[in-house]
């Protein structure tokens, strides 16, 4: 018997195994949404998608949270046809026909409505113990920055009105609870959360509920948002996906998103940027875009476009997949680790024993 065999015959855990052979380790099935740049924001590639593990969705209100957590678990859904929703809500403003528009089978949904941090923990703990691995469940909780402490709820019948400390403790500990299970039994889990700016002369966006959920995350998405207006007015809105943490993609990406009253999200959004920013598009005159492919600088278009139609043109976007490597420049330009070995090959130098000072070294 090898020491490898060993140590795994050895071990308590029933998941133990060599790491080529461990059903926990591994690629991680994607599911794709209907959206290239939304599967870019999770997996750093136009083709990935929604993989297990703690996704935080943050920001203000009204700034597309709860669409863009239900268009990934309407994706996820039609990607495992016997696949389930379980649905904690927290705010009570989903309206049915919110989850049918991103293609939901509401006959598939499990709706537990929660009050407090404690009753979601003791929930949705009992309810990851009994899945299984090869059961097919995604969890969204709607919203983790609406959640009241079940102390914070007793000190109000009380009458009190002292600082509740204790619910930072609580997520921290629901969250702690959680991740492994998500990651073992490849469960997505997305929780929406609420933003704050913190003080100082520059404050930033700081993701609410303490650091519990900052550390438990596999990804946050701090999200912000820009009027597209036409004159005076409002047409929708651009949001901005910033990757505050992932274990896919660059921290610090920023993902423009485009979602418009008349037709909701704009499946190509997001792509004219980066194309424009590889030279994958160019404006030949001022309003005007053509497609060129970078390495030899033909124009592979056959027409110039407005700005609306490139992002429109289902057909454009296909073509320029097909005819150059933007899906290429795109994972190199997102993805963690896309150009190679993350440790710099030093080959070339060599240090003699000599030329460190021990004595130095040591201070």
């Amino acid at each position: 018997m090898s020491l490898l065999d060993k140590l795994v015959k050895n071990s308590t855990i029933k998941l133990t195994a060599p790491l080529m052979e461990s059903k926990v380790y591994g690629k991680k099935d994607m599911a794709p949404t209907p959206v290239p740049m939304i599967n870019v924001a999770l997996s750093g590639r136009i083709d990935g998608g929604v993989v297990p593990g703690l996704l935080v969705l943050a920001g203000p209100s009204k700034h597309f949270k709860s669409a863009f957590a239900l268009l990934m678990a309407g994706a996820y859904m039609q990607r495992n046809e016997d696949a389930v929703l379980l649905f904690y809500d927290a705010e009570f403003g989903t309206p049915q026909a919110y989850f049918e528009s991103f293609g939901i089978d509401m006959n598939r949904v499990v709706h537990t409505p929660i009050v407090n941090v404690e009753e979601l923990k003791f929930d949705i703990v009992q309810q990851l113990d009994q899945i299984t691995k090869s059961e097919k469940v995604i969890i969204v909780i709607d919203s983790i920055g609406n959640l009241a402490s079940k102390k914070e709820a007793e000190d109000a019948l009380d009458g009190k009105s002292v600082a509740d400390m204790s619910r930072a403790k609580a997520l921290k500990s629901l969250f702690r609870i959680v991740t492994p299970h998500l990651n073992l039994k490849d469960i997505p889990l997305i929780a929406v959360n609420h933003t704050y700016k913190e003080i100082g002369l520059f404050p930033k966006d700081v993701v609410s509920g303490g650091t519990g959920i900052y550390y438990s995350a596999d990804a946050i998405w701090i999200i912000g948002r820009q009027q597209d207006k036409v004159g005076t007015e409002i047409q929708g809105y651009h949001f901005i996906i910033n990757i505050e943490k992932s274990r896919h993609v660059k921290e610090k990406s920023k993902i423009p998103i485009s979602v418009s009253y008349e037709g909701g999200i704009v499946k190509w959004s997001g792509l004219m940027d980066v194309a424009e920013k590889g030279g994958y598009l160019r404006k030949p005159k001022v309003g005007w875009y053509e497609a060129v492919d970078p390495e030899t600088g033909e124009v592979i278009s056959d027409k110039l476009m407005r700005a609306k139609e490139v992002n429109d043109s289902k057909e454009f976007w296909l073509m320029m997949f097909e005819k150059t490597k933007l899906s290429q420049y795109i994972k190199d330009s997102y993805t963690i680790g896309a150009s190679g070995s993350i440790m710099r090959a030093d080959s070339d130098v060599i240090i003699d024993d000599d030329v460190l000072d021990e004595e130095e070294f040591e201070n």
